[in-house]
């Protein structure tokens, strides 16, 4: 059976043992995947944690990848991705080792128990717009173009991150 090929976007984040060593791993295990490819990726940025201000810094990035799973399938592997990252689900916005989220699918507009998409705070945060905005700079998001969402955010806080691999 021949399924149809979607296109994703999923951002990445990590602030606790190796933030960027996880998110940069993280990326090259996408390519692993079942029907799935990895075909580009943003630079990764430092930002300051989201949340409780009591934690580190985050890495971020975001990855752009063509699937043949459906949404829920692909964020089961990313949730399984997590946890071989040993990602433990504590307090809202805590630290974490590995946090992927599923950003986009195709133009789905979805809204399930375990997923909502469009992602329904990507528009807010900088550390998902600004990488997004390297991969899709023509992204039209809710009506407005990407740049122009990025225009209304504080990015002076988000700074790029050499690879080290």
């Amino acid at each position: 059976m021949n399924h149809p090929r979607h296109h994703a976007w999923i951002g990445l984040g990590s602030n606790l043992d190796g933030p960027q060593e996880h998110v940069e791993r993280a990326l090259r295990e996408l390519d692993h995947l079942p029907l799935t490819q990895r075909i580009a990726a943003s630079r990764l940025y430092a930002s300051p944690a989201l949340g409780p201000a009591d934690q580190p810094d985050y890495i971020n990035a975001v990855a752009y990848l063509e699937t043949r799973l459906s949404p829920l399938a692909l964020l089961d592997q990313l949730q399984a991705l997590e946890q071989r990252h040993g990602r433990v689900r504590g307090r809202r916005w805590g630290p974490r080792t590995l946090d992927l989220d599923l950003l986009l699918f195709d133009h789905h507009r979805v809204t399930l128990p375990r997923l909502t998409l469009p992602h329904p705070e990507m528009i807010q945060r900088a550390f998902v717009l600004v990488p997004l905005a390297e991969l899709a700079p023509t992204l039209v998001l809710e009506g407005h173009p990407l740049a122009q969402w990025i225009a209304g955010l504080d990015t002076g806080d988000l700074q790029p991150v050499l690879p080290q691999s």
